[in-house]
């Protein structure tokens, strides 16, 4: 097994990084301390444009040429998707999430995968977030996403959410097994894959980090 030593750790331009995309060519983040999503250099990490969120930002992802954004309102914390249209949140897009959870986003193609962590459970969804099928999670899960060999990627954990892994597990399987390849630090949370590179945001250290295996 591999150990963290590679990782790069850099400031977050804002603190309690989460969610992470990759979009025209931009580096997308959320912040749960300012509820603004942060479009990126990703070289740089410089800010570029700053995007007020209707609540808090969690999970992100590009599908069918746009921004999918998991944001989460009130006091009881139910969880909607937005869509992102010319540079700000479309509100009129807003659609509950089956039973108002969800905090990972993931897509490939049309399809898109929301992790709902109540339930340990991705739900695999078309573009109109009609559910085709469940997809049962061994552990917890703190992000996921796919890899550049086209293969599922995840971050587990314990239940105390520390002892942070990431591995890999086969999602054509409604009931999958995760293979474990390297630890990761217990503050990281969210999984991005930009092409060449593993991105993660180490929520509770204000830091966002990139790792290749």
């Amino acid at each position: 097994m591999q150990t963290t030593s590679e990782l790069n750790r850099r400031p977050s331009p804002a603190n309690r990084p989460f969610g992470l995309a990759i979009f025209d060519g931009n580096l997308w983040m959320g912040s749960w301390e300012t509820d603004r999503v942060y479009v990126m250099d990703p070289e740089t990490l410089q800010v570029r444009n700053e995007i007020q969120a209707p609540g808090r930002p969690y999970g992100m992802v590009e599908a069918g040429g746009e921004m999918r954004v998991v944001v989460a309102h009130g006091e009881d914390d139910d969880r909607y998707l937005y869509r992102v249209r010319d540079g700000a949140f479309d509100l009129a897009s807003k659609t509950p999430c089956p039973d108002l959870t969800g905090s990972f986003l993931t897509a490939r193609d049309a399809t898109i995968y929301l992790g709902q962590m109540h339930y340990r459970r991705i739900l695999e969804m078309n573009s109109d977030y009609a559910v085709r099928r469940e997809i049962a999670l061994p552990t917890r899960c703190a992000g996921f996403a796919f890899g550049p060999d086209g293969r599922f990627y995840m971050i587990s954990a314990d239940d105390e959410f520390e002892n942070l892994s990431f591995g890999a597990l086969d999602i054509t399987q409604d009931r999958p097994q995760f293979e474990v390849i390297r630890r990761l630090p217990d503050e990281a949370r969210y999984l991005l894959h930009d092409g060449s590179t593993w991105w993660t945001s180490l929520r509770d250290a204000n830091e966002v980090a990139t790792f290749t295996i």
